[in-house]
């Protein structure tokens, strides 16, 4: 059962702050991360679009995510994800919604968290592999499972590559899921969209 998280409002919205405009491809690395974020917590937690939708009435998000069709077109506007369905860019406000979104949820199942990434602890100290814990078992093929059947390069990525991805966000989602935790994710989100900008162009700049 989730825990009792206190509500966010749309308020908060402001309190994510944006010194500069991302840029088309800042944004496009946003989103896709973004989306990582919720299919770590529905595979952790089990939550699917109505849990979503929930927690935008919560945090009076409702003219951003009105329904699973406008929750769907914010997701599949992901690069990494399969089909041409979604829409192609999203704006920086509807970004800072998902981002209220995903910790409002990751507050509410901060103890389902907290417990997994106990038992991923206790597992490394160990020496034994994440899936000896059946939570952890669990997450993880669920998360790769998901993660194969939507995302584009589902099939060309390494079942290594899925479980590091996974553990490495369940572990962000420890953080998230606290005191700031909105204000973490959405400059974490900032800060990855320019570190990638910036490799983008050096590789460009060597090929050139």
């Amino acid at each position: 059962m989730p825990s009792t998280a206190k509500p966010a409002t749309s308020s908060q919205l402001i309190e994510l702050p944006l010194v500069n405009q991302p840029d088309p491809d800042q944004l496009d690395n946003i989103k896709a991360q973004l989306d990582l974020v919720l299919l770590a917590l529905e595979s952790l937690a089990g939550i699917g679009s109505e849990a979503m939708l929930q927690a935008a009435v919560e945090l009076n998000l409702e003219s951003v995510v009105a329904d699973r069709v406008a929750l769907w077109r914010l997701r599949q506007s992901s690069p990494l994800r399969k089909g041409q369905g979604g829409r192609k860019k999203l704006d920086v406000e509807e970004a800072r919604a998902l981002v209220l979104i995903s910790c409002f949820l990751a507050r509410q199942y901060q103890e389902l968290v907290r417990r997994a990434v106990s038992l991923l602890e206790q597992l490394t100290e160990q020496n034994r592999e994440p899936h000896h814990a059946a939570l952890l078992g669990d997450y993880l093929d669920s998360f790769s499972n998901t993660y194969q059947e939507r995302m584009e390069d589902g099939d060309q990525v390494n079942p290594e590559g899925l479980t590091h991805l996974a553990l490495k966000l369940l572990i962000d989602l420890l953080f998230y899921s606290g005191p700031g935790g909105a204000r973490r994710l959405w400059l974490a989100l900032l800060d990855r969209a320019r570190d990638a900008e910036v490799l983008a162009s050096a590789n460009r700049a060597k090929e050139a």
